[in-house]
């Protein structure tokens, strides 16, 4: 390895753990907004069941959601956007016969 990239690396290291102990904000934040879970599943026209299967989640995992007991997050919270915003494409993507 280089030297160069070997200092980029530590430095990116260093600001990383820096970070953690709140010691210095992150230069830039990526959030996704949950959309409403149940009208999402709705759009689609799955039952609870059918869509959590669809979707890789336990059945209660989506009622906890449905609920607003729990929200998801990371890449599920980014797969229900993709179901809002494009539901046929996501049921087709994910081999769904519609």
């Amino acid at each position: 390895m280089d030297k160069e990239l070997f200092e980029q690396l530590q430095q990116s290291m260093k600001e990383a753990v820096a970070i953690a102990k709140g010691e210095m904000q992150p230069s830039r934040v990526f959030t996704v907004a949950v959309p409403d879970v149940k009208a999402v599943r709705e759009k689609t026209g799955l039952s609870q069941s059918l869509f959590a299967s669809m979707i890789g989640v336990k059945v209660k995992t989506l009622q906890n959601w449905e609920q607003h007991r729990r929200n998801p997050t990371g890449a599920a919270a980014a797969l229900l956007t993709i179901f809002d915003r494009e539901p046929e494409t996501a049921l087709k993507a994910l081999h769904h016969v519609a």
